[in-house]
């Protein structure tokens, strides 16, 4: 019963996906900005003080607390590089992973990419693009921030797909492994706080310069989520991982 109402699931996110147009258009523009607002507020208040608070620690604990969060991403990649037939990737992903998990304890160093893994992180969302699905209406969503309806139906199904939600939000072992929910929630706590902390200077300066804030930051996501959809760099260099 439960996995006939996951495929259910999975057909009706297929559904709603591939009746979306290729560009992404403004679904709720009024209550997207109120949110967004909410958001900057929250962020103002709270997310901004403890990232600046994070930029003031010592370059290793910073260094190795990104690598720790980058490595559990990566346990997303894998699935997806499955999915989207990417084996070169899935090599570097699981070779990646399990390298920086051992010998680079836990994922704190990253000797993996001395050696030349690179693996690109992947989302059911993206996996979404591959298939020729387009983004659908973007807006905004409280807390979690720009999304378009391909994506936030992505971040549903990577709940299912996501070994590292698997074994905890589930409440599942997996090859001996278990978590629970406080731990999910606290590594993608860390995440949001390290990427706020990376891109300080460039999103003061965006918001600086912007004529409209709330349309730059829309377009940057857009552009962000094309280009890891097609495995290119962009500007992820210097933005980072704008899904957070």
């Amino acid at each position: 019963m439960k996995k006939t109402l996951l495929i259910s699931k999975l057909i009706l996110i297929m559904a709603l996906a591939s009746t979306t147009s290729r560009a992404a258009e403004e679904c709720f523009e009024r209550t997207s900005r109120a949110i967004f607002k909410m958001n900057m507020a929250l962020d103002e208040a709270i997310i901004e003080p403890i990232a600046k608070g994070y930029n003031k620690l010592p370059k290793p604990i910073k260094t190795g607390t990104s690598n720790f969060t980058s490595n559990i991403s990566t346990l997303l990649s894998i699935p997806n590089n499955v999915l989207q037939g990417n084996f070169k990737q899935l090599g570097h992903s699981i070779g990646s992973f399990a390298i920086n998990t051992s010998i680079g304890i836990f994922g704190f160093l990253n000797p993996a990419e001395k050696i030349g893994l690179k693996p690109h992180k992947e989302d059911v969302g993206q996996t979404l693009g591959t298939y020729g699905f387009g983004p659908g209406c973007y807006f905004v969503l409280p807390v979690l921030g720009p999304t378009t309806l391909r994506d936030s139906l992505g971040m549903i199904a990577d709940t299912f797909v996501d070994p590292f939600a698997h074994i905890t939000i589930r409440e599942k072992e997996l090859l001996g492994s278990s978590g629970n929910t406080l731990d999910y929630y606290s590594v993608k706590g860390v995440g949001v706080v390290d990427f706020r902390a990376e891109n300080d200077k460039n999103i003061e300066n965006l918001e600086k310069n912007s004529i409209d804030f709330y349309s730059s930051l829309k377009s940057i996501y857009l552009q962000d989520r094309e280009n890891k959809i097609s495995n290119s760099s962009g500007d992820q260099d210097e933005w980072g991982n704008l899904d957070n």
